[in-house]
């Protein structure tokens, strides 16, 4: 019997049917594929500040949405979660360890320490990612698998300037807002807790916090919360708008936005933390 040869060229498979191309290899199937995420990350940051400054300026209507948004979703959980905190860590805890040293009358002085450098700004970024920066990652993943996102661009929009630029300037702005309200809460409930537990009076608590209260203190909280923001809106935008996998995509998506967000907000915390320390060496003493 006569056998058929089966002809095949490009774009032919054994069977006659098409051949579908092999996929790219990319770091992000491998076990490098953090590099790749990271460098995604960056260059979504220098497009999002160039396309910030670029006229036209029409991301002011979503900007204040996205602000509204994050004052919904994090400012009662920011405030329980510093008035608990700020009564069991610094002021229980870090109280019980002062005195041990005989010198609770140094505990206005800790809260400074306590409160302005690590704990107001810490659940300020944990809370803010958490709750605002899951919701904004959640609804872009969502957008991303609907093929929204790629209707926009086929239409024209800009989407770093119409999604992104707004969501990271509503993140950054509201974290420092939101700082300052934990951080007199955060002091106030430590000072309640010093009050009550090692019966530390207001005035000395006061005039020991003013004695080690300095302009540097609040020019890095203010810098550190800031940044957090920036870094919560990056990573849950970026993360969001490379959803794929259908809406169990999307949780990973959210999930891995997390998990992320808060890793780069403990190295970026110890990094600015050295810094101040380094460059004012009088903050790490208690007057």
């Amino acid at each position: 019997m006569a056998t058929q040869e089966v002809v095949t060229g490009p774009g032919i498979g054994l069977e006659g049917g098409p051949v579908r191309p092999a996929p790219k290899p990319t770091l992000g199937n491998g076990p490098f594929g953090w590099l790749e995420q990271l460098a995604g990350m960056i260059m979504l940051t220098g497009q999002t500040i160039v396309s910030m400054f670029t006229p036209p300026y029409s991301w002011g209507p979503e900007f204040i949405e996205q602000s509204w948004l994050v004052v919904k979703r994090a400012f009662i959980p920011c405030m329980f979660c510093t008035a608990v905190f700020s009564w069991g860590a610094p002021g229980i805890t870090g109280g019980s360890i002062i005195a041990t040293l005989a010198t609770t009358d140094r505990l206005g002085s800790f809260a400074i320490m306590a409160s302005i450098r690590e704990l107001a700004t810490w659940i300020n970024g944990m809370v803010v990612a958490g709750v605002a920066g899951t919701a904004i990652c959640s609804d872009l993943g969502a957008r991303k698998i609907r093929d929204e996102l790629d209707a926009l661009a086929v239409l024209g929009t800009d989407l770093i300037k119409s999604l992104i630029v707004p969501r990271f300037l509503a993140l950054g702005l509201m974290t420092v807002v939101f700082n300052y309200w934990n951080t007199l809460i955060s002091i106030v409930g430590q000072m309640v807790a010093n009050m009550t537990v090692w019966k530390e009076t207001a005035a000395g608590f006061v005039a020991t916090f003013g004695s080690n209260f300095t302009i540097a203190e609040i020019v890095f909280n203010g810098l550190k919360v800031l940044t957090f923001g920036f870094i919560i809106a990056i990573v849950c935008c970026y993360k969001g708008m490379n959803a794929k996998g259908g809406s169990a995509g999307v949780g990973r998506a959210v999930n891995q936005a997390v998990v992320v967000a808060f890793s780069l907000i403990y190295v970026y915390n110890y990094l600015l933390n050295s810094l101040l320390l380094g460059a004012f060496p009088e903050t790490a003493t208690l007057r």
